[in-house]
């Protein structure tokens, strides 16, 4: 599935409402600072390649909208709040990323994009992490990014 636009198509109106770290260990090995902010890079570096791109306009998620999410469900067992939210901040579509802990050895980073006005999927992708390092979180949103949602753009 595909959410890229032919070149002479508008951009498609994007925004990131947030990442999420799923930490299965969470009583054992509570979620660290390092992780919290491998989350927001992982956010950044995605919304950077998606605005390089040419093909997306990504835009910002309000402060108030931002507070509203993070207090909410979380995205993707939300029964779709996702889109209530997309629709609410007039976007053509909405991203979010979850990253799942199982150990420090094994992660897995998913990303996944919906078309707001259809309400369906358009991207999901899923890759395993070897490593909870920044340079192995970095190293999988790219990895996501320019193989599976913009190849052959890098």
């Amino acid at each position: 599935m595909h959410v890229i636009p032919a070149a002479a198509e508008k951009k498609i109106s994007i925004v990131l409402l947030g990442t999420h770290l799923q930490n299965d260990n969470q009583i054992y090995e509570p979620t660290s600072d390092a992780e919290r902010a491998r989350l927001e890079k992982v956010g950044q570096a995605f919304t950077e390649q998606l605005a390089n791109s040419g093909q997306f306009d990504v835009r910002s998620v309000p402060q108030t909208m931002s507070a509203k999410i993070t207090a909410g469900q979380t995205l993707g067992e939300c029964g779709g709040c996702e889109l209530d939210y997309g629709a609410a901040l007039g976007v053509d579509a909405i991203a979010w990323i979850n990253v799942q802990k199982v150990s420090n050895l094994i992660l897995n980073l998913n990303v996944y994009i919906a078309d707001v006005k259809s309400q369906k999927m358009t991207f999901v992708r899923s890759v395993d992490i070897r490593g909870n390092t920044d340079e192995s979180w970095i190293r999988s949103i790219n990895y996501v990014v320019k193989n599976y949602l913009l190849p052959g753009q890098g």
